[in-house]
This record gives C-alpha cells, sequence and structure tokens, in this order.
C-alpha cells in the first residue's frame, strides 16, 4: 500500500495557518510543534476491537461456551466488517469523483470568494479520504483477524454449513451458565426470561423438535 495513503502531515500543516481564527497564537505554534506527533496518534489510534477484545469480550466463554459458537459468531463478525469494507469502498470512489469535480470547478471559478469555499471543500475531502483509508486498512485487519480465529475454533466436529446445527447445545450450556448466576436479587423479569428460555428449550429437545431432519421424518412416521 502507498506510504501517501493515511498521510495527513501536510494537511495538518495547511491547516495550521488557519487556526490562527480560532486558537490563540501561542496554541498555534504549539499545535505546529506536536503536528508529527499528530500524525502519529491519528494513525495509531484504536478503531474497531483489538485482537484481545475479540477473544475475552466478543467471544467470551459464558456467551459462546463451544467451539462452533465461537465459530458462528466469527463468521457474523467477519461478514460485518466485510459489507462495511464494501460499502466504504463505494463511499470512497464517490469521494475521489468529488475530488475530481472539486478541482475542476477551482480551476474554472473566477469568484476569488468561491474559489476559497471550494478550496475549503476540497482540503475537507482530502482529509475525508485518508479518513476513509484509516477506516479500511482497520476494517481489514477485522476481517483477517476473525478468519484467523475461525481456522482456530474450527475442529473439525461441527456443522459449518448450517449454523442452526449447534444451537442446541450451545445455548443449553449458555442458559446453564445465566441460571448458575441468577441470586435472591436478581429481577424478576431476568428469571423468567433465563429460566423460560431454558425449559423452553429442554421440552423442544426432548419432544424431538430439533431433531435432524433424517431423524425426525422417522419420529413422525411411528
Amino acid at each position: 500500500m502507498s506510504k501517501e495513503k493515511r498521510n495527513i502531515q501536510t494537511l495538518a500543516k495547511t491547516q495550521s495557518k488557519y487556526l490562527t481564527g480560532i486558537l490563540d497564537e501561542e496554541d498555534v505554534k504549539q499545535f505546529k510543534s506536536l503536528i508529527p506527533e499528530l500524525k502519529d496518534t491519528w494513525k495509531k489510534k484504536q478503531m474497531f476491537r483489538t485482537e484481545t477484545e475479540m477473544r475475552f469480550s466478543v467471544l467470551s466463554d459464558n456467551k459462546y461456551p463451544t467451539k462452533a459458537a465461537k465459530y458462528w459468531q466469527c463468521v457474523r463478525e467477519q461478514n460485518t466488517h466485510f459489507e462495511n469494507l464494501m460499502h466504504l469502498s463505494f463511499d470512497a470512489r464517490k469521494n475521489d469523483v468529488e475530488i475530481e469535480k472539486i478541482r475542476d470547478k477551482i480551476s474554472k471559478e473566477k469568484n476569488k470568494l468561491e474559489k476559497q469555499l471550494l478550496q475549503i471543500e476540497l482540503e475537507e475531502k482530502i482529509y475525508g479520504k485518508a479518513s476513509m483509508e484509516l477506516v479500511a486498512k482497520h476494517r481489514m485487519r477485522e476481517v483477517a483477524t476473525w478468519s484467523k480465529l475461525k481456522k482456530e475454533f474450527d475442529d473439525g466436529k461441527f456443522d459449518k454449513e448450517d449454523v442452526n446445527t449447534h444451537q442446541a447445545k450451545s445455548y443449553m450450556l449458555r442458559l446453564q451458565h445465566q441460571k448458575a448466576t441468577l441470586t435472591p436479587g436478581s429481577s424478576q423479569p431476568e428469571v423468567f426470561n433465563v429460566l423460560g428460555q431454558l425449559d423452553t428449550l429442554n421440552r423442544v429437545i426432548k419432544d424431538g423438535e430439533l431433531l435432524p431432519k433424517g431423524k425426525e421424518n422417522k419420529k413422525l412416521k411411528k
């Protein structure tokens, strides 16, 4: 990827001379001296989740107690970032066209004030382009990390084509964990929700409602 991508230092230097309109002179001087540091901060600021957060927060054992549950949550998370990355790509392309249109207008504009407004709009679009490139980089990082985690949780012992297959077991364990955390101080709606779902899941499993299709058909014939 080009080193020019996600580079805001030149833009920050350009904007610093206009900060006199909203900052005191000493503040502007300090801003200028901090530009290299601010560029570094802008590039390395956290966006979205780190792998650590993915593992202990998103894929917490109490919510996703099986490898299958973790795998399928990885699928959901990866797809979310993939779709957002695609939409961001469309937005970035539109932004590039808008930048060219503004540059074309600037070259033809005769009115000094209108030209200044167009220049401000252009600089804003260029900053927006850098921001999109930064977001895209972190979207791609999430897509790649979720891919890594999917491979890690795939032990070959569960269905990777139908998300429904694992859910009875995974939700049973999850609800049992939730039940174990209930206390006399738990709210009535919380108790009702956990026990209601747990009782219902036990019933549908007992009644064979969640049997694989082949076994289900045999049960219906009896």
